[in-house]
């Protein structure tokens, strides 16, 4: 297993719509690098982009209003 390229640390306040966060994001040096994509960092704690490999996960505690 490869080692991630970088790992993003969100807060509820970071997700979008169904608990999703966009990337690339508009912190990354690179925003431009791949067609933007939603990872869902709900349903596991954590998700990983396909295109870059940078990995976003769900601080520890946080609390998200999801709709099920």
């Amino acid at each position: 297993m490869s080692t991630p390229k970088a790992v993003v640390e969100v807060v509820a306040a970071d997700l979008q719509g169904p608990g999703v966060v966009a990337c690339p994001n508009p912190k990354q040096d690179l925003w431009s690098n791949h067609p933007k994509v939603y990872i869902d960092v709900v349903k596991n704690g954590e998700g990983k982009c396909p295109y870059c490999g940078t990995v976003y996960r769900l601080k520890a505690g946080e609390k998200v209003h999801a709709h099920h």
